[in-house]
C-alpha cells in the first residue's frame, strides 16, 4: 500500500498517541483550526457543523461521536466534515471537566442531591459494568443466566446523569462556538479570496508581458 507505515506502530504507541498526539495537543488544535478555515463551504454551514460536533462531544456515547455528529449535521444542514472536526473538542484534556460537570448537573436535574462520587466507587461502576458485559457475552454460548445488576447501577449512577447533564453545557458550548467561529471563518475566506484574486492578477499580468515580449 502507498500510505502504509514503513515501521508499524506498537499497541503502546497507539495508546499513548491517542492520549497525547506526537506533536502535542496544541499542534493538533492548530491542525483542526486550519482544516476548518479552509473548508470549501459557506461560513454559516461550517460554523453550524462545528457547533454540532462540539455539542456531541458532551455526550457519553463514546465510539459513536462521529456517527452522531454526521447525522445531526445533515439534519441541521451543517457541514459534515466540520462536525467531525468539532468532536475533537472532546479529548483526554477536556473529558475530565466535561464528565464531572455533566454528571453533577445531571444528578441535580434528575432530582438527586449531588454527592461527590469517590474515585473507588466510580471505578467500581465501570468495572462492574465490564464484568456484566463479559459475563453476558459468554452466557450467549453457555447455560449461564445473564446478569444486569452492575449494568443497571452503571446506567443509573453514571451514564444517565452524564447524558442528561451534558445537554446544558453542550448547548452553551455549541452556541458559543457557532457565534465565535462564523465571523472568523467569513473573514478568513474573504481574505483568502482577495489573496487568490491578487495572485491571479499577477499571473495574468506576467502572461501578458511574456506574450508581448514574444511578439516584439
Amino acid at each position: 500500500m502507498v500510505f502504509k507505515r514503513r515501521t508499524p506502530r506498537s499497541y503502546w504507541q497507539v495508546l499513548t498517541e491517542s492520549v497525547w498526539p506526537r506533536g502535542g495537543w496544541a499542534r493538533a488544535f492548530h491542525y483542526v483550526k486550519h482544516r476548518i478555515r479552509r473548508l470549501p463551504d459557506h461560513p454559516d454551514r461550517i460554523a453550524r457543523g462545528l457547533a454540532v460536533g462540539v455539542f456531541v462531544s458532551f455526550t457519553p456515547l463514546f465510539g459513536l461521536h462521529f456517527v452522531l455528529a454526521a447525522l445531526l449535521a445533515r439534519l441541521l444542514r451543517g457541514n459534515v466534515l466540520a462536525a467531525l472536526l468539532g468532536t475533537f473538542f472532546g479529548n483526554p484534556l477536556t473529558f475530565p471537566l466535561i464528565a464531572y460537570s455533566s454528571m453533577k448537573i445531571g444528578r441535580l436535574m434528575l432530582g438527586n442531591a449531588f454527592d461527590e462520587i469517590e474515585h473507588a466507587t466510580l471505578f467500581d461502576r465501570f468495572v462492574g459494568a465490564g464484568q456484566d458485559l463479559k459475563h453476558n457475552f459468554l452466557a450467549m454460548f453457555t447455560d449461564d443466566t445473564m446478569q444486569w445488576g452492575n449494568l443497571g447501577h452503571f446506567f443509573a449512577d453514571v451514564f444517565l446523569p452524564y447524558l442528561v447533564g451534558g445537554l446544558i453545557p453542550g448547548l452553551i458550548a455549541a452556541v458559543i462556538s457557532f457565534y465565535a467561529s462564523e465571523p472568523l471563518i467569513a473573514a478568513y475566506q474573504k481574505h483568502r479570496r482577495k489573496r487568490l484574486k491578487e495572485r491571479f492578477e499577477k499571473l495574468k499580468q506576467r502572461l501578458q508581458s511574456q506574450a508581448q515580449e514574444r511578439r516584439g
